[in-house]
């Protein structure tokens, strides 16, 4: 079972949206966190644990940084969230770029309720999935950095295929 803080994060510019959303989240048992604008959305990221499931729900059109500047500069600082974007103005052709960007969907306002409370749980499910691959990537780089390195120089020869009778030629020490 999870144990980590899953947090829906929401960024749009419109207060009654944000409220109607903090709403409709919280009732359905989510931790939602709101801010106005993509700024604040940075800034009050800076406070947070990296290690946090997050999904983020974000508006595209608002004044100063849009939703698509953000996500281009959460992916150029390396903060995988995963995202959906709603709109009142969407097109196309920016569905399709948010897309190509990683974005998981991309809907219309209005929306479903349930459509959301689905939308936030796939969110979720990547988000848990991308934390538990890199705690994985975490723990391997701690148990390596923990080799000797006549272990690293073993590891290597593994890894490249090497048979353990030619690991020893190689490093001119016996079989055990």
């Amino acid at each position: 079972m999870n144990t980590k803080t899953e947090i829906v994060y929401v960024v749009d510019d419109d207060e009654a949206v944000r409220d109607s959303l903090t709403w409709l989240l919280e009732s359905n048992g989510y931790t939602v966190k709101c801010q106005p604008s993509a700024e604040r959305f940075l800034q009050s990221l800076q406070g947070e644990d990296k290690e946090t499931v997050a999904c983020l729900i974000l508006d595209v059109r608002m004044p100063g940084m849009s939703g698509l500047e953000l996500q281009e500069r959460l992916l150029t600082e390396g903060i995988p969230m995963p995202i959906a974007f709603i709109t009142g103005h969407g097109d196309v052709s920016m569905a399709v770029s948010t897309m190509k960007k990683g974005a998981v969907d991309f809907i219309e306002k209005p929306f479903k309720e349930s459509e959301l409370k689905t939308l936030v749980e796939k969110m979720l499910s990547r988000a848990r999935v991308d934390y538990a691959k890199a705690d994985s990537q975490k723990n391997t780089q701690n148990l390596l950095s923990k080799l000797t390195g006549r272990e690293k120089q073993v590891l290597e020869r593994i890894v490249a295929g090497r048979l353990n009778k030619q690991i020893a030629d190689d490093l001119n020490i016996s079989i055990k």
